[in-house]
This record gives structure tokens, C-alpha cells and sequence, in this order.
């Protein structure tokens, strides 16, 4: 739904594991054609929440990657915090933040990235709903929404969307 009413010239994941949420993302580029440079950050190790993984989770990303978005699509095996200073700032125009979840984690990735946002920038934030295992998106959802213009998906574990940048597209400012 946002890809074609934001019309990004630059989207980055942060945290993207089996590549489920990020090729959703590339698909939608690819099929409305609209020219989307994406990125995918993660290091393909795991965490405390998602588990610890073998190399052959990054190597099928990375398979399914190159067959069929490798035109516009890039993985970026890093860090959150090694990969920023690739991004210029006020690069991004949707960043989905999907890493690890603990409060602090989720408010370090929000800021350290907040540069690099867009004036037109939609940031996503995954797992809104969740309040088990220390997750700590909710608080700061719960905090960040009331910031900015916002909207959010409570069903399943939650999907918090924030309009960061102040020349949001007219279609993306009505939500």
C-alpha cells in the first residue's frame, strides 16, 4: 500500500532474516516499476528473539535476491551501525525497522538512521504488538507515534507506520 503512494527512491531494511518482509517490499518495486533502489542490512546471524541461524538462511536470501531483484536490490551483510555510513544522509525514503527488539535496540536504530531519512521519509516499525520475551518495540512505538504523524496495524504482532519527513507525499499524509 505504500509503495505506490510514497513512490521510494531508496528503501532499507533493517533486519530481514529469511527475506519474507523485504522481497514483499522488492516485488512491489518490480511490479509497479517505480524505480526503488533497496537495500537489505542485516549480519544473517540471529539474536536472542529470532534465534540463531546457519550460513545457508543468508545463502537462500541471497540466492532469491540475485534470480530476481539483483537489478535493484542489494544485501548488505553488517551491522546496523557499520552499515549507515554507506547511505548518505537524507537518502532514505522508507526504512523498515525489524531488528533486534529490545527498547534500547529499537530507539538506537531510530536514531543512528534518523539522518539518513528523507524530508518525504516513512519509517516501519515491526512488532508493535508484541509484549513477551523483553521485547521493547511497543514502548517505544508507544512513545515515537506521538511525535510524528502515525498509524499503526494491531493485529498480529503490530505494524507501527510513522511519517518522519515533513513533505510526506499528500496520499501518505491522509493516513
Amino acid at each position: 500500500v505504500l509503495m505506490p503512494m510514497l513512490r521510494p527512491r531508496t528503501f532499507v531494511e533493517l533486519g530481514s532474516h529469511n527475506g519474507y518482509s523485504y522481497f514483499a517490499f522488492c516485488e512491489a518495486a518490480k511490479q509497479l516499476a517505480l524505480g526503488t533502489r533497496c537495500y537489505a542490512v542485516d549480519t544473517w546471524q540471529g539474536d536472542e528473539h529470532a534465534g540463531l541461524y546457519a550460513e545457508h538462511v543468508f545463502q537462500t536470501v541471497n540466492r532469491h535476491n540475485e534470480l530476481n531483484y539483483s537489478a535493484f536490490s542489494r544485501l548488505v551483510r553488517a551491522t546496523f551501525a557499520e552499515a549507515v555510513t554507506h547511505f548518505e544522509d537524507g537518502s532514505i525514503d522508507l526504512l523498515h525497522i525489524d531488528g533486534r527488539h529490545f527498547y534500547d535496540d529499537v530507539k538506537e536504530d531510530f536514531e543512528t538512521w534518523q539522518s539518513k531519512l528523507s524530508d518525504r521519509a516513512v519509517v516501519v516499525f515491526h512488532d508493535i504488538n508484541v509484549r513477551e520475551r523483553g521485547f521493547g518495540v511497543h514502548k517505544f512505538w508507544d512513545e515515537i507515534s506521538t511525535k510524528y504523524p502515525s498509524f499503526a496495524f494491531h493485529h498480529g504482532h503490530g505494524l507501527g507506520v510513522l511519517g518522519h519527513g515533513k513533505n510526506l507525499p499528500p496520499e501518505v499524509a491522509k493516513f
